[in-house]
């Protein structure tokens, strides 16, 4: 059993993706999501030193799949939003940090809106970002009915790069364009309680277990569901450790 402030572990993944644009040299990615952040479990300080982690990873862009905030207050004490947001301008990367809202933050809507590109963050919301060979396309939450996936997706095209697909909910997938080919997301805490050899017991997802952790491969798209940084419900992980995972694109 983990509490949410043990370390993350990083996960590493290598992709040799199609479509990679001609002559752009391979980038890292860092994927991040359900920072979640309440004392005593995800501390304001505690996500200082994921800050810390994943800056050593060296990546040039880091993505942040939704959910800053905690609105639990079961055995915890959510942190402000300007608290909660604040030790992300310590990330570094050389081509920024884009995230988009989980179902948790639309209620400090206003205020992420405020504080997140203060702290170096672009927030997308059914909106793209050019970065590098890479178009970010970030949708729009899909559990609190946010998501315009086609109004994302359009917006991106006349930019070029490789598209990539950043939701907070993998539930998103199927309704995607056949042409995005990678898809990054959190929310389901790889089920949070997943004892072994039983499993994920709920995955906040409507596909059950389809979408609930790691690399998903459906034909030729890539679906990486992160397990997150905190916890909601339960100030607690049980077989689902939290995680953060860096990504090595290329042709």
């Amino acid at each position: 059993m983990l509490l949410a402030s043990a370390p993350p572990v990083l996960r590493h993944l290598r992709l040799h993706v199609a479509g990679w644009p001609a002559g752009a040299p391979p980038m890292r990615i860092a994927l991040l999501s359900d920072l979640h952040v309440a004392a005593p479990t995800d501390s304001v300080r505690h996500l200082g030193h994921v800050v810390e982690a994943v800056n050593a990873a060296r990546p040039d862009l880091v993505l942040i799949a939704g959910d800053f905030l905690s609105t639990g207050t079961l055995f915890v004490r959510p942190a402000s939003v300007r608290d909660g947001v604040a030790p992300l301008a310590g990330l570094r990367a050389p081509l920024g940090t884009v995230a988009v809202l989980g179902n948790h933050d639309y209620d400090a809507q206003a205020p992420l809106e405020a504080l997140l590109p203060r702290a170096g963050v672009t927030l997308l919301q059914n909106e793209a970002v050019r970065r590098g060979p890479v178009t970010i396309i970030g949708i729009g939450d899909l559990v609190t009915g946010h998501s315009h996936p086609d109004q994302a997706y359009a917006l991106s095209r006349p930019l070029g790069g490789l598209p990539i697909a950043l939701s907070h909910s993998p539930d998103i997938t199927p309704q995607l364009d056949p042409a995005l080919r990678l898809v990054l997301a959190g929310h389901t805490h790889c089920g949070q309680i997943s004892p072994w050899p039983i499993g994920p017991i709920l995955t906040a997802s409507a596909y059950g277990r389809r979408y609930a952790c790691g690399l998903i491969r459906e034909g030729e798209r890539r679906i990486l569901v992160t397990a997150g940084l905190g916890v909601s419900n339960l100030p607690f992980r049980l077989g689902a450790a939290p995680d953060f995972w860096v990504i090595d694109l290329g042709r």
